[in-house]
């Protein structure tokens, strides 16, 4: 008896929490939620699992959501294997000659299909692409130093317009392509925040491995401006990593999209939990 009135109170717990969904459900029909998927949920099957599984859900519920994802930690166990060292500059990773096939092969490649497979585990359909196909991301060098890395001049995202009315989830690895034919590694907090733009997404979500940007005491911070982010990065508190992630936030949301949040990945239906709740997830940024 007992065991009968815990699971009537966990259906009743279940049943009032998708009802309270519901104004979110429809505020969100028909948007374009664009995710950057990177840090944890990338390299523990059970929290990739959880990902695909809110991802599919998502879609069920007619938002449309556009995964770009990292690869980093990949990216770094097959380049020791052939033994050339990583090192980052701001954050971002130099790319040399050797170096770009490589990233290439593992973001387009395994990294790209592990995810892709994950959705589709879970009922979806996921298709996998790079910022190549259908010149979907075309680039220039983004700085001397970084070597070829590249940053996007141009998105032409009709290929991922296509498939906002269709059943498809679009799963893009930040590889781009230069007008004169060379790959570029991309960022990809800077790819998911310019094709975002492009698309004018309602929501760019990046997802890390803290629970959002922090003052320099530690605190969380739960909403920010455009100049609150700027105002961090002057005064240092933020650093390293979350600091192409502060840089897309502000070019996205002066790119035309209506808000950015970076959040948890680590945290189980953190995506669900920011769009579809009271009490989101992360930090909010917007104008």
């Amino acid at each position: 008896m007992a065991e009968l009135k815990s699971e009537t109170k966990d259906s009743v717990s279940t049943a009032r929490t998708l009802a309270q969904a519901l104004p979110y459900i429809q505020r969100y029909d028909g948007a374009i939620i664009v995710i950057k998927l990177g840090g944890h949920a990338m390299s523990d099957d059970n929290a990739m699992a959880n990902f695909a599984r809110d991802i599919v859900l998502m879609k069920q519920c007619n938002v449309n959501p556009i995964i770009i994802h990292g690869g980093g930690p990949a990216i770094d166990a097959f380049l020791h294997k052939v033994n050339i060292k990583s090192n980052f500059i701001d954050g971002k990773r130099v790319t040399d000659k050797e170096a770009i096939p490589i990233i290439e092969m593992v973001l387009s490649g395994s990294v790209n299909k592990n995810i892709v497979s994950a959705i589709n585990n879970q009922g979806g359909k996921a298709i996998g692409l790079s910022g190549k196909d259908a010149n979907l991301m075309i680039c220039k060098p983004d700085n001397p130093k970084l070597g070829f890395v590249g940053y996007p001049t141009e998105i032409n995202p009709e290929i991922l317009r296509n498939f906002l009315e269709s059943d498809f989830i679009p799963v893009v690895a930040p590889i781009g392509i230069g007008k004169d034919g060379q790959t570029y590694n991309v960022n990809a907090d800077t790819a998911a925040g310019e094709i975002a733009a492009a698309l004018l997404a309602d929501r760019l979500l990046l997802l890390t491995d803290i629970e959002g940007v922090k003052n320099k005491n530690g605190d969380l911070l739960t909403k920010l401006t455009i100049n609150d982010v700027r105002e961090l990065i002057k005064d240092g508190s933020i650093v390293k990593g979350m600091i192409p992630k502060a840089e897309t936030a502000i070019n996205a949301l002066e790119g035309g999209v209506r808000a950015t949040v970076i959040l948890d990945g680590r945290s189980q239906n953190a995506c669900l939990i920011e769009l579809f709740t009271d009490y989101g997830a992360g930090t909010l940024i917007r104008k």
